[in-house]
């Protein structure tokens, strides 16, 4: 993504065109609704199963929360791999509470301005 992330949490990052409430962002092209793409490389979930599993919370998420969410074209990026020690299965119920707690969070932080939910996180050192 060429672009800077409008939101982050440990394993995703939620890039952006056209989020009015975000500084600079110019949108490439006007959208009337929300749009959602994902992009789930293989370097961070090797099994189809665990891809095909965040891809569902993903669009589960979105959907449970489209009221929320401005209209604006958005590509959910997983940047981080989910332990498979600690889940064991793609298919696990641990594991989709996991994934489903942290995209709550990435779409909060980019909820629409009147729900007040802060849109930028803020960079850490490391």
């Amino acid at each position: 993504m060429a672009g800077a992330p409008v939101a982050k949490t440990p394993h995703f990052a939620l890039h952006s065109t056209g989020l009015a409430h975000v500084r600079d962002a110019r949108p490439l092209f006007p959208v009337a609704d929300t749009w959602l793409g994902v992009l789930l490389p293989k370097r961070w979930a090797r099994r189809a199963v665990t891809r095909n599993a965040i891809r569902r919370q993903i669009y589960e998420t979105a959907r449970a929360m489209a009221p929320m969410l401005p209209k604006a074209a958005m590509v959910v990026r997983l940047r981080s791999e989910f332990s498979r020690k600690q889940f064991l299965s793609a298919t696990s119920v641990e594991l989709k509470r996991a994934v489903r707690a942290e995209l709550e969070q990435l779409m909060e932080r980019v909820a629409r301005p009147e729900s007040k939910a802060p849109v930028l996180e803020t960079a850490h050192a490391g």
